[in-house]
């Protein structure tokens, strides 16, 4: 199986992504230092922008404002456990947030805060897997694999302007 990357700059800094052979997403990371890509690099996958323009297209799309969502087949590696926060984490709206035990509650185990905030942290398809938009349950920043700062920014673009 082939494994394609490609860099995608948006507006929140520069992210890589990895696709396979059909085109399924395998990855999303942001380069800013805080995130570990551990297959879009060109020492584990092959440079081929052309093989990811779908994703830069929505991913474009997104900061543009002209997607609140995403319409991609996803392949994110992971356990059953970490597959299902994953699913669950993808029915959080736009411009919502989410406590890691309303999280938990969605997968139906309100005792799994901790477990849940650990496949969170394990996403390895950021943004597009809306895993920043979990905080702490009394309104916190709490982990992004990118760094608060970075959570902070995505959660003030997805937040509604007020006129």
């Amino acid at each position: 199986m082939g494994i394609y990357f490609s860099h995608i700059d948006t507006l929140v800094g520069m992210a890589a992504a990895a696709v396979d052979d059909d085109g399924a997403l395998l990855e999303f990371t942001f380069l800013n230092g805080e995130m570990s890509n551990h297959m879009a690099c060109a020492d584990k996958a092959e440079h081929a922008p052309q093989k990811l323009r779908h994703v830069t297209q929505q991913v474009h799309d997104f900061f543009d404002r002209k997607r609140t969502s995403f319409n991609l087949n996803m392949k994110p590696k992971g356990t059953p456990f970490q597959q299902k926060v994953w699913q669950a984490l993808c029915t959080i709206p736009f411009g919502e947030t989410w406590s890691y035990q309303e999280l938990a509650i969605s997968i139906g185990d309100a005792k799994a805060t901790q477990a849940v905030g650990a496949a969170n942290g394990k996403n390895p398809i950021a943004l597009i897997i809306p895993c920043h938009r979990v905080i702490g349950k009394n309104g916190t920043l709490i982990g992004y694999g990118g760094g608060l700062p970075l959570k902070q920014k995505l959660l003030d673009f997805e937040t509604p302007l007020l006129f």
